[in-house]
């Protein structure tokens, strides 16, 4: 019930971060931005550091930035080759359709559906 409390209380601090950035719509935009990014912060501060589920989604981005390190990423060379050869095969594949897009375009046009005069 508790992280209920303070989950409701957390949306509470965006909206009211959001319905900040309306009422001071006199005001310079750097205040009205900051009341956003304010009720964003503190309401993701209280929903992560003192709810059971913001502890569960703060350890999934740390378990998944973990994993994210532990990607071996293709050199530049590497990326390059893979591109060129993806190109040349869609350069080749685009022929080989237009190619066989002609040719039943000739047999059903040309030989079936020729009309004798």
């Amino acid at each position: 019930m508790a992280d209920k409390i303070k989950i409701a209380l957390a949306l509470l601090l965006f909206a009211a971060g959001i319905a900040g950035f309306y009422l001071l719509s006199g005001q310079a935009l750097v205040l009205r931005v900051l009341a956003v990014a304010g009720g964003v912060i503190v309401g993701g501060v209280l929903f992560c550091r003192t709810t059971e589920p913001g502890g569960r989604c703060v350890q999934l981005w740390r378990e998944a930035w973990a994993e994210l390190k532990k990607v071996v990423w293709p050199t530049r060379k590497e990326t390059t080759q893979m591109t060129i050869q993806v190109f040349v095969f869609v350069v080749v594949m685009a022929l080989f359709l237009f190619i066989v897009d002609k040719a039943l375009e000739w047999l059903i046009y040309g030989l079936f559906l020729e009309m004798p005069t």
